[in-house]
């Protein structure tokens, strides 16, 4: 919320047609709010941890399911693996469950202060954000988890190197990081639309950096992903699809601009 919603003098327009729906109010007020919704958003949180801490045992073996044959092999050579795999699922899992009630309670504080329009923007980028998240998630956990393990397992036996248990720590890590790192991973189409939307680039301008674009998602998928080839070429390619898939989605929406111009 800017100054200019605050109490200072500035009276609001009560004739505009798209009108803020918060009346101008103290500073320490709005300081007020916002301390209520970060006490709110952090009880939230822990709550969906210990929420998490009751089913970390069934997520585990939900994490361990696109291991196939090899799931088997999941281990620990230290006395506290046990302690820490539980800990780490806890923190991740309730972070990843608590994230739609701390935009409930962040859109809740936020929206007042916002025209219709601005509002009507904000929930779409939500709803488009959250659908490309969990594509993301699936891709990766249906998909890419398990014919990584598979590809990363036979190389491991091709190299003459013996894969007889797999530390679950660094088991848990790969596949969170990798479901983690596709959600997110996913939201550059949505990133693309709206700035294709609000006019800052255009389907010809995507084509002519489409080097440049797959250079740039080569090297996403290496921060994103865990530090191996096979995981980052994974991720990259349906990332390409989905940059062409923007440009096509550009231009159609450039042509019908085109179009309800010229009639």
């Amino acid at each position: 919320m800017s100054a200019s919603r605050f109490s200072f003098g500035k009276k609001k327009n009560q004739d505009a047609k798209d009108e803020y729906n918060d009346p101008p109010r103290p500073f320490l007020e709005h300081l007020l709010e916002l301390r209520t919704c970060i006490i709110r958003c952090a009880i939230a949180w822990l709550a969906c941890i210990i929420i998490t801490l009751v089913f970390a045992k069934p997520v585990f073996e939900w994490l361990k399911a696109p291991a196939g044959e090899y799931k088997d092999l999941v281990t620990t050579g230290d006395i506290t693996g046990g302690v820490l795999v539980y800990i780490k699922i806890a923190m991740w899992g309730g972070t990843a469950l608590s994230l739609p009630v701390l935009l409930f309670f962040i859109m809740r504080f936020v929206f007042p202060g916002l025209t219709r329009s601005e509002r009507t923007i904000i929930t779409v980028c939500l709803a488009l954000s959250t659908v490309f998240f969990v594509g993301g998630v699936w891709a990766a956990y249906a998909t890419v988890l398990r014919k990584a393990i598979d590809i990363l397992m036979w190389f491991n036996k091709w190299m003459g190197l013996k894969s007889d248990f797999l530390l679950v720590n660094n088991f848990v890590a790969f596949s969170v990081k990798t479901i983690i790192a596709f959600g997110v991973a996913f939201q550059l189409p949505l990133v693309l639309l709206a700035l294709g939307w609000i006019g800052v680039v255009s389907s010809t301008a995507l084509r002519k950096q489409r080097r440049i674009a797959i250079v740039t998602i080569f090297v996403l998928a290496m921060f994103l992903t865990p530090p191996d080839p096979i995981t980052q070429i994974l991720m990259a390619i349906p990332l390409y699809l989905l940059y062409e898939a923007c440009i096509l989605i550009a231009g159609l929406s450039q042509q019908r601009g085109t179009d309800t111009t010229a009639t």
